[in-house]
């Protein structure tokens, strides 16, 4: 064995050596703050913390919202100054416990659990870079359709409870729409899963482009998909999904150079004295939509007292 070749091993190794030192070291540097919700709203979502006065409440004005009545508007204030942080309650309601314990003021810990008001549920952490970037990825994965990239039936559901109670709370208008594609098994029949799944995702596209950051826009069913709104009142939200209509129509879904016939049917709802509940608003959109589709496809529905009424 010659000594260039025994040269050459020990450099590979020192090298090799040197690599797995400073990932280590990369891995090891958990000095950035974070906040995940382990119960209540939006479960594994992660906040991160920056230096200085981070205010957590369910106020439009506080750092980080949380959609909890149980929450005061204004709940507690964390303090971060290094990798040193603070927690203090801001005289809220129902208070706040770190460990089971209720708090005034606490120093936290690695892996504290904090709870606010009655349901929320906080784990306060260190991440790297890495661990970062793989609860984002969890996240998201735990709330996005795989194909579409809209939300998922869950996330939707879950989100809608909680639109409710704050359409409720504020006594501000909520809408619902609901649309499916026309005739989507034919096109999956006729060209195929791969055009139909294209169909899917370019329709999600399109229709994610066309709402407001704060509006919910998820996957229902196969191919059926549901729109929350927000402070939207019936009308209104007819006047949106009549546009998404046309724009869905007048889209140019081409499939190995054949344009493929898609249209959309839409049902529209509002949250009113007449919906009880969550259920009773997919409901009230569902039948509309329902409606739509008896009534010739490719139109929009909406939901008025006992009847329905076109946008």
């Amino acid at each position: 064995m010659s000594d260039d070749w025994n040269d050459d091993l020990e450099s590979t190794r020192v090298s090799d050596i040197d690599k797995l030192r400073e990932e280590l070291t990369r891995r090891t540097q958990r000095d950035r703050a974070y906040l995940i919700v382990l119960a209540g709203t939006d479960v594994g979502k992660m906040f991160k913390l920056d230096e200085g006065e981070t205010v957590i409440g369910r106020s439009h004005r506080a750092d980080i919202r949380i959609d909890d009545d149980s929450i005061s508007r204004m709940h507690v204030k964390l303090s971060l100054d290094g990798t040193s942080v603070c927690i203090e309650d801001l005289n809220s309601s129902n208070g706040t416990l770190v460990n089971g314990a209720k708090i005034d003021t606490e120093q936290l810990r690695d892996g504290d659990k904090i709870r606010l008001g009655e349901t929320t549920i906080l784990k306060f952490t260190f991440h790297d870079r890495l661990d970062e970037s793989f609860q984002q990825k969890m996240y998201n994965a735990a709330l996005r359709d795989p194909l579409t990239k809209a939300y998922n039936k869950k996330y939707f559901v879950d989100q809608l409870g909680v639109e409710i109670a704050y359409a409720k709370r504020h006594q501000t208008p909520l809408s619902l729409v609901i649309f499916d594609l026309d005739h989507f098994k034919r096109i999956n029949d006729t060209y195929g899963h791969v055009a139909g799944d294209m169909v899917l995702m370019e329709l999600a596209e399109l229709v994610q482009a066309m709402l407001r950051t704060e509006d919910v826009f998820a996957r229902y069913g196969g191919e059926e998909f549901a729109i929350i709104l927000r402070g939207i009142a019936l009308g209104d939200a007819g006047v949106l999904a009549e546009r998404l209509r046309v724009a869905v129509e007048h889209r140019a879904f081409v499939n190995g150079g054949q344009r493929l016939p898609v249209t959309v049917s839409i049902g529209v709802a509002e949250f009113d004295d007449q919906v009880e509940d969550s259920m009773g608003l997919v409901e009230a959109a569902d039948g509309a939509l329902y409606a739509a589709k008896q009534s010739g496809r490719n139109k929009v529905l909406l939901k008025y007292g006992e009847g329905h009424k076109d946008a």
